[in-house]
């Protein structure tokens, strides 16, 4: 079962108008949103749930993720299993002592991501480890009379 976050850490936000926005956390905490299969352990499909009870952590993504939360980020889980496997999803969780404060079933299949929000996003794309991220330049799309951002 998933860890509950605290909301006392989020802090007020206005628009450009002034008006009350949604709350946001403060830029020293990041809100982490992490794949399951293939980003923390083996790529398994949903067609083969029975390889989701069996399948091992990626070690260093277990030790980082854990240090993450213990620094006070936010770990949220996202996954394209579907809602029929949140329990065994949760239970591997519990079994391999994965902290983390959410998770979100059923993200559309098929990669090719495009994440479109009205607060910045900052995607970092899964290799082959986990280890502390560093800060790079990248070329990005946005949308046309953004270039400023």
């Amino acid at each position: 079962m998933p860890n509950s976050h605290s909301n006392k850490s989020l802090q007020a936000a206005q628009d450009s108008e002034g008006r009350a926005a949604s709350p946001q956390l403060p830029d020293e905490v990041k809100n982490f949103l992490i794949d399951i299969d293939g980003t923390i352990t083996e790529d398994v499909p949903n067609e083969q749930p029975e390889r989701m009870e069996t399948c091992e952590p990626f070690p260093d993504a277990l030790a980082t993720l854990n240090r993450w939360y213990n620094e006070g980020h936010i770990i949220t889980f996202f996954t394209s299993r579907t809602e029929e496997h949140r329990d065994v999803t949760e239970a591997w969780f519990a079994k391999h002592g994965f902290l983390y404060h959410g998770l979100l079933m059923g993200k559309p299949r098929g990669g090719n991501y495009h994440w479109i929000d009205n607060h910045v996003v900052r995607a970092t794309r899964y290799v082959d480890r986990f280890t502390d991220l560093v800060k790079t330049t990248r070329e990005i799309e946005v949308f046309k009379g953004n270039e400023e951002d």
